[in-house]
């Protein structure tokens, strides 16, 4: 089990303020959530998105592996959907920081799960040049899967916790964004 006082700290030190502990047999997996993937998102294929994560049983027994983990909650209005890249990837790059330190500070199965595809790379290798391989990511060291692309059904897990989060229907309306850290 982690040092909570000590990763809070860290999590304030990042200024990441909204975040909540959970056991991880609160993360809904669901095949749903990856038929989703498959079937209507243009990050499919990416790096970091299916095919080139683990099936959805996997994925399940990859979260049992863990005792804890850590939900980020992130809030925005934007608006055009293609405005929310910039704003992500700077998260992101800040939560990749984080999940260092939280390997430094003695926790070797930190994981994180992005809040937004990964977008660090202009031109991703995966999606122009070599579609589907993962193994031609151009960053591959910080390339990190967003929940869905491990098949978590992010509403139902983050309205268990008592977070919001709503389908929206245009975007004059907040966005609610979530990343999740596991940790040991």
């Amino acid at each position: 089990m982690s040092d909570r006082t000590l990763l809070d700290r860290l999590f304030l030190k990042h200024q990441f303020t909204d975040f909540k502990w959970a056991d991880p047999r609160k993360i809904v997996v669901s095949r749903w959530v990856r038929m989703k993937c498959m079937f209507g998102c243009p990050g499919y294929g990416n790096a970091c998105c299916p095919p080139n994560t683990p099936s959805v049983d996997e994925c399940k027994k990859f979260f049992e592996e863990y005792t804890e983990f850590v939900v980020f909650h992130f809030q925005k209005k934007v608006e055009k959907p293609e405005d929310r890249y910039e704003w992500t990837k700077e998260i992101n790059a800040r939560l990749l920081k984080l999940e260092r330190e939280v390997f430094l500070a003695g926790n070797p199965k930190t994981f994180l799960l992005f809040m937004d595809t990964c977008a660090f790379c202009l031109n991703c290798a995966t999606l122009t040049q070599t579609p589907g391989e993962r193994s031609k990511c151009n960053d591959k060291r910080s390339a990190r899967p967003v929940p869905e692309a491990m098949a978590v059904d992010v509403f139902s897990t983050v309205k268990q916790l008592d977070y919001p989060i709503e389908v929206l229907k245009d975007y004059s309306a907040c966005m609610n964004r979530y990343a999740f850290l596991l940790v040991e």
